[in-house]
């Protein structure tokens, strides 16, 4: 049987996640998409469905810059950060925010492939 020790010696090995935010208001998301990088992220993501490797979903740019945007596309919650095989992946909530604003994230990404 489990102690509190191995709970919290289990908890210390995986990394603390950020908290998955609930999808923000339409400006704030139309914002967060209007950055050609971040809708590049959007886009890729969108047409995987599945998450993505962080490093699969931008060129171009460094790590630091990178990880600024994929806070900015938690924060209005159309992503949200999972850890798959201990490496970092990001998961584009299609559901969640097809739900809070129907409609917008299709019609975003069509635009975006055109």
């Amino acid at each position: 049987m489990g102690t509190t020790t191995d709970t919290l010696e289990d908890a210390a090995d995986s990394p603390v996640l950020p908290a998955v935010q609930p999808v923000a208001p339409l400006q704030q998301v139309l914002a967060a998409l209007a950055d050609p990088v971040r809708l590049e992220m959007v886009r890729r993501l969108a047409d995987s469905g599945a998450p993505m490797a962080c490093g699969q979903l931008y060129d171009g740019i460094n790590k630091s810059t990178a990880s600024h945007h994929f806070k900015i596309l938690r924060e209005a919650g159309l992503t949200e950060r999972v850890m798959i095989g201990g490496q970092a992946h990001q998961l584009l909530r299609l559901d969640e925010v097809e739900q809070a604003l129907p409609g917008v994230l299709p019609a975003v990404v069509t635009a975006a492939r055109a």
